[in-house]
């Protein structure tokens, strides 16, 4: 049998053949997908393998045609970015086909510095990226393609902009708000970049320049919703719900289908305490389309918070999930999952979301903070005698709390110093719902960190302190009973509890603190302290660290005796457990007769005898030189931390 091949049959093949080499290399490139592997070489023979950034968290793959002039002027563009901003860890890798003595001079003539890889292979096919030029194909963390476009000019120009979105989605706004001035600078009427410029500047906490850049954009043509979404925000940062929810309902009518105006709604109404309307308006905004990309994972988080923080859990893990699935960079929704999964007591689940939030930002300290306490309870769970003590603490401490029973030392001694111990019994979280779970959690086990280390504070474990509040079912209604914080206080043997609250803002968050004296009922001190947006946490909590110290150091001075002499130094019944540090200077003090007053017996002060310094500090004692004395020093001579109080 024969096969006729006559010439219109011929050409169909080679048409089918095309089609089907076309299916091959030049597959659909969809944001979500894993980026195609592949090996290059740059013009210096230096090998460059995609699985090396596979945790960067932005790459930039530009593929482009050295001759072609639109592909210059993105090249530049990128080049101009990184070299500006050298201090980023945006990552650029551009690919080409052309000539290699060309790519060289080129590279010479205008100094990029970011790797030209030369493709003698297929990786260009396998992006799409032979009859579109240029191709650019931006890729997150684990090597997932975000965004993909094709073409120069305007396209190029709408790249930009996304890497831009994507730079605010990371809060890297000062590479943001550079990118949005570039394309602004080209294209003045490009709304798009305009926003990210205005939205950086919210997140910056810069008002001012937020409102100017919204005010502005309010009178662009394409700009109007864009600005009022903007300003509804601004009001709202301003304490002017009024004013920005009539932002709102205008958006609401220019642009039914805005989603990110019922977030701003929704936040409003919950801060007012109006919560089922603030759920309303939640489940509006996840069913609407339209938002910016930076705002779009919000709206799930926002409904998952609420779910979370009525015990629906199932509920809030999957609109984390939607969260996190839109926006790979949004850790707080991962965070906040993680956060779900430790009130329903799956700690290694939740150890696995806080460490896919550091997989993104290594340095984030909520994520930090929340992994190690994960940590720390699965390790408390793997060792079963430590458990079976834990366990045990925590029933005896649950039964002196009923009974109301506090075990003293007989013969107690009144004046030796014991370890300061301190409680964060309970704080209250207040006002609006913050976008990030877990802002009590971070800022007592940071405060407590701080002060454990310190060496004159001793905060009661926080686990413990769950656990017994677990075993006798306290919750936050009886732990705002001062009472009941008091008596907590007392069974854990802490001379303080730290007790108060959080209050969410929309521009801030207030926490305001009492240390509480659990034997006297005193307020030693109450202190109030603004984080500003951005959180500064770590320099804030710094320096309320500083302030405990203080008011603990001059408020409960340190105070023993002398036990015996040692050599030319004496031993002294306090060491490092009770906060004692080399150096530390005391007083002997010698009680003094009291003085009778037309009846009345006058307490004199007692005398200070002699000055000693500490030179070697144990556990429970510690060795001290003599500075002056006024007689010789002998047993039972009282000693009271010397206090040298310095302007602020």
């Amino acid at each position: 049998m024969k096969i006729i091949i006559n010439r219109y049959n011929f050409l169909l093949i080679a048409i089918m053949g095309i089609m089907l080499v076309s299916n091959v290399c030049y597959a659909q490139i969809t944001s979500g997908q894993g980026a195609p592997a592949f090996s290059l070489q740059d013009i210096n023979g230096k090998g460059f393998d995609l699985t090396g950034v596979k945790q960067q968290p932005l790459t930039i793959l530009y593929f482009f045609d050295i001759e072609s002039r639109p592909s210059q002027e993105g090249l530049l563009s990128l080049h101009s970015l990184v070299k500006k901003y050298k201090g980023t860890d945006l990552v650029v890798w551009a690919i080409t086909t052309s000539n290699k003595e060309k790519v060289t001079n080129f590279v010479k003539s205008t100094g990029i510095s970011f790797p030209i890889l030369l493709d003698n292979s297929t990786v260009s096919s396998l992006y799409n990226a032979r009859m579109v030029l240029p191709t650019i194909c931006s890729i997150g963390p684990g090597l997932k393609i975000l965004d993909y476009f094709q073409g120069g000019g305007k396209t190029t120009e709408s790249m930009l902009v996304r890497v831009a979105e994507r730079e605010l989605q990371r809060k890297q706004t000062t590479l943001a708000k550079a990118i949005s001035d570039e394309v602004i600078k080209k294209n003045p009427q490009n709304v798009k970049a305009k926003a990210v410029k205005g939205y950086a500047a919210l997140k910056d906490g810069n008002l001012k320049d937020a409102e100017k850049t919204f005010t502005e954009l309010q009178k662009e043509k394409d700009g109007k919703t864009l600005g009022k979404e903007g300003m509804a925000v601004v009001y709202t940062r301003k304490n002017q719900p009024e004013k920005a929810l009539q932002m709102v309902k205008e958006v609401e009518q220019e642009a039914p289908d805005r989603s990110y105006v019922h977030v701003i709604k929704g936040d409003i109404l919950y801060s007012q305490n109006k919560k089922k309307e603030a759920e309303a308006a939640y489940k509006t905004a996840v069913k609407k389309k339209d938002a910016e990309p930076y705002h779009e994972a919000v709206k799930y988080n926002q409904l998952g918070r609420l779910y979370a923080s009525s015990g629906e859990y199932k509920k809030a893990h999957e609109l984390y999930d939607q969260a996190i699935a839109i926006d790979p960079y949004y850790i707080e929704g991962t965070t906040n999952k993680g956060l779900a999964y430790e009130k329903e007591g799956k700690w290694d689940k939740a150890l696995e979301s806080y460490r896919q939030a550091l997989d993104v930002e290594k340095n984030d300290s909520f994520a930090l903070v929340l992994a190690k306490k994960a940590q720390e309870m699965l390790d408390l769970q793997k060792d079963i005698e430590r458990k079976k003590r834990t366990d045990q603490l925590v029933k005896d401490l649950a039964e002196r709390y009923r009974t109301q029973k506090r075990t003293m030392p007989e013969n107690e001694d009144t004046w030796t110093s014991r370890p300061m111990v301190l409680s964060f019994v309970d704080i209250q979280e207040k006002g609006g719902l913050a976008e990030r779970d877990g802002f009590a959690t971070v800022l007592m086990t940071q405060l407590a960190d701080y002060l454990n280390g310190s060496g004159r504070v001793k905060v009661v474990d926080r686990v413990l302190i769950e656990r017994l509040l677990e075993e006798l079912n306290l919750g936050t209604s009886e732990l705002a009973d001062p009472e009941t914080a008091l008596k907590l206080g007392k069974i854990l043997a802490a001379k303080l509890i730290g007790t108060g609250s959080i209050f969410y803002m929309p521009h801030s968050t207030l926490l305001s603190l009492r240390l509480i004296d659990t034997e006297t009922s005193a307020i030693p001190q109450v202190t109030t302290k603004q984080f500003e947006e951005p959180v500064s946490v770590e320099k804030e909590l710094l320096q309320l660290n500083r302030e405990i110290l203080k008011t603990v150091i001059l408020k409960y001075p340190l105070r023993g005796y002398i036990v015996k002499s040692s050599g030319e130094d004496f031993i002294v019944n306090l060491g490092s457990n009770q906060g004692v540090v080399q150096g530390t200077k005391f007083e002997v003090i010698e009680e003094q007769e009291p003085v009778k007053y037309k009846g009345k017996t006058l307490k004199a002060s007692p005398k200070a005898i002699a000055e000693i310094e500490v030179v070697t500090v144990e556990p429970d004692m510690c060795y001290v030189h003599v500075v002056k004395q006024d007689r010789p020093l002998k047993s039972d001579d009282k000693v009271q931390e010397r206090i040298i109080e310095t302007a602020q």
